[in-house]
Formats: structure tokens, sequence, C-alpha cells
């Protein structure tokens, strides 16, 4: 699958523009960090762009819809880790892909919050800020902080290294996102 062909795929099923953004934000982190570790890059960022794809149109067949599609393309990798990138769904982690789409998703929306209420917005944002913020249980209630911590945990990476390099990732895209 090509990127384009993802980006087609993903419009058709959702209009949200915030729900659009945090698919671009995930995208953007999983792009990265599949060149850092030499990954395939457009197999990372298709995951990360597609991962919440059927969301908004299909919330309670949520990520089945997106991952018959992929499935269907003969995208199986691809299916797996949006099969996988919530922990309570007991899909098993058996790729590296895996466990970066369920470290990347929660986190990255958790930042691009931190983000919004900042009058700078990602300019000076630093990771002991989002370290505190995800403290506050009240701030940004909906994140799941347990996804958080066990994405990072699987993944293998430490939480306020994580959080850098999400940041530094949204911040040379700052434009782009309006954060």
């Amino acid at each position: 699958m090509q990127r384009h062909e993802a980006r087609t795929l993903l419009t058709s099923m959702t209009k949200s523009e915030s729900l659009l953004r945090h698919m671009r934000t995930v995208e953007l982190v999983m792009e990265a960090y599949a060149i850092k570790f030499g990954e395939d890059h457009e197999k990372w960022a298709i995951a990360g762009l597609l991962h919440d794809a059927d969301y908004e149109a299909f919330p309670e067949r949520h990520p089945n819809v997106i991952v018959e599609k992929l499935q269907d393309l003969g995208e199986h990798e691809i299916a797996h880790a949006i099969s996988a990138h919530y922990t309570h769904w007991n899909v098993p982690y058996d790729t590296v892909l895996d466990k970066a789409l369920l470290a990347c998703d929660e986190i990255t929306g958790f930042i691009v919050a931190c983000c919004q209420v900042r009058p700078d917005g990602i300019a000076a944002l630093e990771p002991k800020s989002v370290l505190k913020k995800l403290k506050d249980k009240g701030f940004a209630a909906k994140v799941d902080r347990f996804e958080v911590s066990k994405g990072a945990e699987l993944f293998g990476v430490e939480m306020s290294e994580h959080v850098a390099f999400i940041i530094d990732v949204l911040r040379k895209n700052r434009e782009e996102l309006g954060i």
C-alpha cells in the first residue's frame, strides 16, 4: 500500500479535523521511529495514519473495519498492529511495529493536548511538563495512563526519552499541525 492510497482510505471514513490531525501526528511519530530503528518507514507511517481510520464512522466496530480492509488488501502486518493498539483487546504484540503503535498512540495525543493549553504551543514544551501533566488525572482525562506506560514498557523506551522524541518530531511539524 502506498501512502496516498492510505490517505484515500482514511478520508473515506474520517471527516473530523481533530481525528485526522491525531492520525497525522501518530503517522509522523511512527515514521520517525521507523527511521531511527532502521525499519520500513512507509509501513510504520501507514500504520500510524490508519490506526483510528474507522473510529468515527464505526465506533462500535473499531478497529475491526479498518483491520478487515487492510487484511483484504494484503497488508497483514499493518492490520495486526492496528488490531493490537489497545492492550484491553488482548491481541499479542508480535512485532516491534505492534509495540511502537501502542507506545505512540495515546502519548502523542496527550502531548498535543498539552500543547493546546500552552500559549506558545509546542515551542517550549519540555518532557518534564508532559510527565507532570500525566500525573494529573483530571487533565486530558480520556487518555488512558495505563496504555501510555504499558506502551513504553513493551516498546522498551524510557518514558522521558520517549516524550522528548515525540515532542521533537511534532515540533518540526508544528506549523502543519497547528500546535
